[in-house]
């Protein structure tokens, strides 16, 4: 098994989901140049020639969060729906964390880590205000639970605290309790912090 990409993108939620599932990887550093991946070996797989991209033995798969569900499918474990509706709850999530929050996130870690200096405070609490709707969701849905699809930690938590990421610098997460306290148990997991430094080093 085969993953494409550097932990400073997208593949770093696969890696963080490998770790979880203690299954042996190859980990394939395809990174950028100009903000575009040209490394010809990956663009013969993944014809958006984006990363990550993962090969396992010739079922080849893009979208970070998509690729994280095929591993929960195929090796099983905890982090795999037990039924129909935790699969769909673990679905609705993962779709959720891509349509609904990951564009607010993205705004927010733009105007906060990478918009040119200096930054504009204006810029990050309106960025930080657009997320709320969101966040409310997110925060009620986990009231009175510790997880989202399960009574365990699964493939939904993974795929959703991986997306907030750029949330472990956001103050006003204790704003949201029961959110604030689910991505502590997230990113305290052991697998989180062996990505987390791959990524941050």
């Amino acid at each position: 098994m085969k993953l494409y990409g550097i932990a400073q993108s997208r593949a770093f939620r696969n890696l963080w989901m490998l770790e979880e599932l203690g299954v042996p990887y190859e980990h394939v550093k395809v990174g950028f140049q100009n903000m575009k991946v040209v490394d010809p070996s990956l663009h013969a797989l993944n014809p958006n020639r984006k990363v990550p991209t993962l090969d396992d033995g010739g079922t080849v798969l893009f979208e970070s969060l998509a690729i994280n569900l095929y591993l929960a499918e195929k090796t099983g474990g905890p982090l795999k729906w037990a039924n129909a509706a935790e699969a769909g709850r673990c679905y609705q999530w993962t779709l959720w964390a891509g349509t609904e929050m990951e564009p607010k996130s993205q705004a927010f870690g733009y105007a906060k880590f990478m918009a040119p200096e200096p930054r504009d405070p204006k810029a990050i609490a309106a960025a930080a205000e657009a997320m709320a709707p969101q966040l409310g969701v997110l925060d009620g849905a986990l009231a009175g639970k510790s997880w989202l699809a399960a009574d365990r930690f699964t493939v939904a938590d993974l795929n959703v605290a991986a997306v907030l990421y750029r949330l472990l610098w956001f103050d006003g997460l204790g704003a949201y309790a029961n959110a604030k306290a689910w991505m502590d148990r997230c990113w305290g997991r052991p697998a989180a912090v062996k990505a987390r430094k791959m990524r941050e080093g």
